[in-house]
């Protein structure tokens, strides 16, 4: 498990090493939802996805993404909001072996 720095921004592009991975990662706010993008050298993987407290977020190895990312909020169990990144809620990698 690795956690990776996100900020409390309605619309952040992060560059990670995960798993030997060079991920982009895009992480923004509409008025649905906090949506994540997943990207591995800037091919995407997975785009548009709806941020929910602790669901896996890839979800389907098929996809070529070594693990799986998730958001937790570490004061009850709601849905992330831009506003609490970094603080309420974290954005989780899970390594293979965590699954």
């Amino acid at each position: 498990m690795q956690l990776i720095p996100v900020t409390a921004t309605p619309s952040q592009k992060l560059s990670v090493l995960l798993a030997g991975q060079n991920c982009q990662i895009n992480v923004y706010q509409k008025t649905t939802g906090l949506y994540l993008d997943l990207a591995i050298n800037n091919v995407p993987i997975k785009s548009g996805v709806v941020a929910r407290d602790r669901v896996w977020l890839i979800r389907h190895p098929y996809l070529g993404f070594v693990g799986d990312l998730m958001f937790a909020d570490t004061q009850g169990t709601s849905d992330p909001t831009y506003d609490g990144l970094g603080t309420r809620y974290l954005l989780i990698y899970l390594e293979a072996s965590d699954l």
